[in-house]
């Protein structure tokens, strides 16, 4: 079972007179604000071996401080009936097709209506136990407002041989994304180590002296004017946000990355999004095409999906734009 976290501070001389939630936020900076005020008004901190309640008592020099941490909970996913879009389904695996808006696994913040609680419908028994009780089955993941194709593993020896593919990066992924602006080098590859971002924990970035390789290979399929386009990329790695942060990180953010992408602030293109309803969240990003080797027959099996309606839609739009301003 697992055991509570605990940690001890002593308030140097320059905080003192300062709040006691952000001084400790700046003393633990892998627990934000929010969550350390969470714990003290849950009775979590202790000061000279007595609770402290109040997140904004005025701390002293010298003060000693000692917050327990409670660990985790892993409640096990339950089933439940939500529709899946199946592409492929055998006795070893099932290929589908994600919706944007719908989570992979649970998480906090959301405990339920995961692609995980409606494949433990689906698939019933079978599936518990599979790669761990969270994320049963699960051998990479979308983002929640990432669409496209996704492997689920029915069997032990699936997930084995398949995550071994994907570790060893034999799995092949190919995504379109509708991005502002046009590359000045319409075909290329992006290579630059993401990790987490220094300020902001919710965001990765691009590092130069820490962080995971990463390689994204990228086509410009369609210009859209100069306001937007179409493009192709090729994972080589699988890390978090990989493609939203290469894109961006190439000055070619995805239209709607609510993270990495910034609205241009033009008449027409706020309009257009406005009306046709583009969700707030929704990065125009599609997992078109996947590629692996079977576990049972060990022949190469290809599956491809395309865009979405949304992304249809806006593509249209954006081509309609484009050319008006041709036409003029």
């Amino acid at each position: 079972m697992a055991t509570a976290d605990i940690r001890t501070y002593i308030i140097p001389e320059e905080f003192a007179g300062k709040r006691l939630d952000q001084v400790l936020a700046k003393a633990w900076p892998d627990l934000s604000r929010t969550r350390l005020k969470a714990l003290i008004l849950a009775g979590q901190l202790q000061k000279d071996k007595g609770i402290i309640g109040d997140p904004s008592h005025r701390v002293k020099c010298r003060e000693h401080f000692e917050i327990h941490i409670p660990p985790p909970e892993d409640p096990i996913p339950k089933p439940e009936a939500i529709e899946l879009d199946v592409i492929f389904e055998d006795d070893q695996l099932l290929v589908i097709n994600k919706p944007a808006g719908l989570v992979v696994h649970p998480a906090p913040g959301n405990p339920n209506r995961t692609l995980v609680n409606a494949l433990l419908a689906h698939c019933g028994d079978s599936l518990s136990g599979i790669s761990g009780v969270k994320r049963p089955g699960i051998v990479h993941r979308l983002d929640k407002e990432t669409s496209g194709l996704m492997v689920v593993a029915k069997t032990n020896e699936a997930h084995h041989f398949l995550s071994a593919q994907f570790a060893n990066r034999e799995l092949s992924r190919t995504y379109q994304a509708l991005a502002w602006g046009i590359p000045r080098t319409l075909k290329g590859t992006v290579e630059g180590n993401i990790g987490r971002h220094p300020r902001n924990r919710k965001k990765m970035t691009v590092l130069t002296r820490s962080g995971k390789s990463a390689i994204t290979h990228y086509k410009t399929t369609k210009k859209l004017g100069q306001l937007a386009c179409l493009i192709e990329c090729k994972l080589e790695t699988g890390r978090t946000h990989q493609i939203r942060v290469h894109l961006s990180h190439i000055g070619h953010p995805i239209i709607g990355d609510p993270l990495y992408g910034k609205r241009p602030q033009t008449s027409p293109v706020t309009k257009l999004l406005l009306a046709i309803d583009w969700p707030k969240d929704r990065q125009a990003l599609h997992a078109t095409h996947l590629k692996f080797i079977h576990p049972t027959t060990k022949e190469e099996v290809a599956f491809s999906c395309p865009l979405p309606k949304d992304m249809e839609n806006l593509l249209k739009e954006l081509s309609c734009i484009s050319d008006e301003k041709k036409s003029r």
